[in-house]
């Protein structure tokens, strides 16, 4: 098994639902599109965002613009307007999300390489 940063197979996009987060990710290429559709699941999420995440994650596929959308619910503390945390509008969420690590197969990162 080989490890990769998120960061390598995408970009991201984060803000605000209420007291949820909105993270948008897009893949950089077709190939990466289908590893985060294999790799990065709404448990995968849940885990990395475990301290700020107190509710469920919901993941929401964007297969024409090979993206996929994460909502993850009471992670903002009330949103932008209640809480009293450092990024209650979620704007850093993105840019975390892109430092997860996802596990993949080595033959998966020999074909990474490609791109």
């Amino acid at each position: 098994m080989a490890s990769v940063k998120l960061k390598k197979l995408a970009f991201a996009r984060s803000g605000d639902k209420g007291t949820a987060s909105n993270v948008g990710v897009v893949a950089r290429n077709e190939y990466a599109y289908t590893l985060i559709q294999k790799y990065l699941t709404p448990p995968v999420v849940k885990e990395h965002f475990h301290k700020i995440c107190k509710g469920p994650v919901e993941r929401y596929d964007l297969p024409n613009i090979r993206a996929v959308n994460f909502i993850l619910h009471d992670s903002l503390g009330g949103g932008g307007s209640e809480s009293m945390k450092t990024d209650a509008q979620g704007k850093t969420h993105g840019l975390a999300m892109l430092e997860l690590e996802i596990k993949i197969t080595d033959a998966e990162y020999e074909k990474l390489k490609e791109f």
